[in-house]
């Protein structure tokens, strides 16, 4: 969960919602409510919640073609989560699960399980950081090994064979690429990230010349 997740719960019963809406706030989400399908639809084409919780019985539309025309809208990827205390059979839930629902839980429910639940399926939908080990270049990579075994500016252009002035510009991309402001940090990250391999560097280093 990020800082400012909101959920969007639509259920006709205002108790039900109280209590909905306290187990997402203790977890640290900003809740929205309605009792209405039709509202659910607008409010969560609007505001774009990280995520729908619908009962199926709602004034408007019921919740099955609420979570229809969601999944139908290419512009809105957040999942959506059926919890209902009024259709809770098996057909019920396959019906659910064919409208191409995230997930069907019935009431009561465990508080535990529907926030690890809501809080998987958020994560999944949540674009992902690109992987830093991915985007580095072949010099980079050697380049950042160097540095890890604490050569200087001048020490790395000696043993590549390039200009010192060209490692500072290399240094200076993979600094920005990992998202540190030093070497010792970005040393640092690339131990943790696995892109050095610690084992890699027991031994004396060795390059050879290769053009700029």
């Amino acid at each position: 969960m990020e800082f400012g997740d909101t959920v969007l719960i639509a259920d006709p019963d205002e108790a039900s919602r109280a209590e909905l809406s306290g187990v997402l706030s203790d977890a640290g989400y900003a809740v929205t409510q309605t009792d209405r399908g039709d509202d659910a639809l607008s409010l969560a084409r609007s505001i774009q919640p990280s995520a729908v919780i619908l009962e199926i019985p709602l004034e408007g539309l019921c919740g099955y073609e609420v979570c229809r025309q969601l999944k139908a809208d290419a512009s809105f990827e957040a999942p959506i989560i059926f919890i209902s205390r009024v259709r809770t059979e098996p057909y019920d839930r396959i019906a659910g699960l064919m409208l191409e629902a995230d997930d069907y839980l019935v009431s009561p429910y465990l508080p535990g399980e529907l926030v690890a639940r809501l809080e998987n399926l958020i994560a999944r939908t949540r674009p992902q950081a690109p992987n830093p080990r991915l985007s580095l270049t072949n010099r980079e990579h050697q380049i950042l090994d160097l540095m890890s075994e604490g050569l200087r500016h001048g020490e790395i252009a000696r043993r590549l064979f390039i200009s010192p002035k060209t490692v500072s510009s290399h240094v200076d991309h993979i600094l920005r690429k990992l998202g540190v402001r030093s070497s010792r940090e970005a040393v640092t990250v690339a131990y943790r990230e696995g892109i050095i391999n610690p084992q890699a560097n027991a031994g004396p280093a060795t390059a050879t010349r290769q053009p700029r």
